[in-house]
């Protein structure tokens, strides 16, 4: 699974307005449908939260991944916000998020929806990427951060 094959540019945000973790997941469902990458954002957001209000997806280090599977869903496709300020997210390790990344995929794609989950959490256990990407100051310096990190230039 290579993140740059579900990662549009058009699909970054950098600083995210949000302050809440509620208000996170809609300001990154509506960057992916500005983008024209999902046809209905209030299913996804509506999916997505439902996750969410089963288990936190703040899986710690300042990290949170919130996902769904969407009926209507093309394709996976994924957006990627850095707040302003760390968002509170009920994390496992308590401490609020500084990076949020959110997948959605069409509900027969569990197998590829579970490979994007997981490279995402292995770019994110090398230290020194995850604190370049908390740190990156502009959506286009950190989608960059993505593709080095995939194409290892």
């Amino acid at each position: 699974m290579n993140i740059l094959d579900i990662l549009s540019p058009q699909a970054v945000k950098v600083p995210l307005v949000a302050t809440n973790k509620h208000d996170a997941i809609d300001e990154l469902v509506d960057v992916l449908a500005e983008a024209n990458l999902i046809a209905d954002p209030g299913a996804l957001k509506r999916v997505v939260w439902e996750r969410e209000m089963q288990r936190s997806t703040g899986i710690g280090e300042g990290l949170a991944i919130p996902h769904g599977k969407c009926p209507g869903s093309k394709r996976l496709v994924m957006a990627i916000g850095r707040p302003t300020e760390p968002i509170p997210f009920d994390a496992i390790d308590r401490k609020p998020v500084r990076l949020i990344v959110l997948l959605a995929s069409p509900p027969e794609r569990t197998s590829d929806h579970i490979q994007a989950l997981g490279r995402i959490s292995r770019l994110m256990t090398n230290p020194t990427f995850r604190e370049a990407t908390y740190s990156a100051a502009t959506a286009e310096e950190l989608h960059k951060l993505f593709e080095q990190a995939e194409t290892g230039s």
